[in-house]
């Protein structure tokens, strides 16, 4: 990990940009967080395509908030976004499910497939190997949460990775046949968001995947609007879920 650039933020967080590998991503880190107070780790995951440059004003914003709840907080550059190279053959399965939605088709399970597993077989390595460079950093903690994101990556990194302690899951994008296998396989606490009205989400689809989650405890937060309507309080149930399961540097 190649920190690029350092630059202080409001209540004194503190904003690294870094490289690691051919990716690059940014970690925020509250006031309190030093060797002798490490604090626990969010990490913001983010919609595919879009670009951490782009989305940079969202991320900061969670990642501002996760630092008033005592959390250091990172997100790395998915692959294919921003300057990345194009995944292959993605570009023709948004084509393909662009075109079934307009006809008001169900898309095809191998559309969604082509669509969303070459981004989930790359990202979740990515996030793995970021995870193995900040977890040895001393002012952050051993406990991680996963906030956000593609539903499909975060389902699949809280299968397979064990220091994934509860996920905060954004039911925003359409699921794979894999994805709700490894659902199966998921134990850790979840909070999971649905916008009720979500143009770009298959509802039914959300619906099965939470029920497919094995976990005792999980909360679906099903709200009226459509995809970028999700209400401020929101975040806020997030943060307490977080904080109920990680602990906080805050009283």
């Amino acid at each position: 990990m190649h920190f690029i650039s350092e630059q202080f933020l409001d209540e004194g967080i503190t904003e690294r940009e870094f490289t690691l590998g051919d990716f690059s991503g940014i970690l925020w880190t509250p006031a309190a967080a030093s060797s002798s107070t490490p604090v626990p780790l969010i990490l913001i995951g983010q919609p595919g395509g879009f670009g951490i440059r782009r989305m940079y004003p969202r991320l900061v914003a969670r990642a501002l908030s996760a630092a008033a709840h005592g959390f250091a907080a990172i997100s790395i550059e998915l692959p294919g976004a921003g300057t990345r190279t194009p995944l292959p053959d993605v570009e023709q399965a948004r084509a393909d499910l662009s075109r079934a939605v307009s006809a008001g088709d169900q898309p095809g399970a191998d559309v969604i497939d082509r669509l969303i597993l070459p981004l989930v077989d790359q990202a979740v390595p990515e996030w793995q190997i970021t995870l193995d460079e900040v977890l040895d950093r001393p002012e952050i903690g051993e406990k991680v949460g996963y906030s956000g994101g593609v539903i499909a990556i975060g389902t699949r990194l809280a299968a397979i990775d064990s220091r994934i302690a509860a996920a905060g899951l954004f039911a925003g994008s359409y699921v794979p046949r894999a994805t709700m296998e490894e659902a199966r396989q998921i134990t850790i606490p979840l909070h999971v968001l649905l916008q009720w009205d979500d143009e770009g989400n298959d509802r039914g689809m959300a619906l099965d995947l939470f029920d497919a989650f094995a976990s005792t405890e999980k909360t679906l937060c099903a709200n009226m609007g459509g995809h970028t309507g999700v209400p401020h309080f929101a975040g806020e149930d997030a943060a307490r879920f977080f904080a109920r399961h990680l602990g906080s540097s805050v009283g």
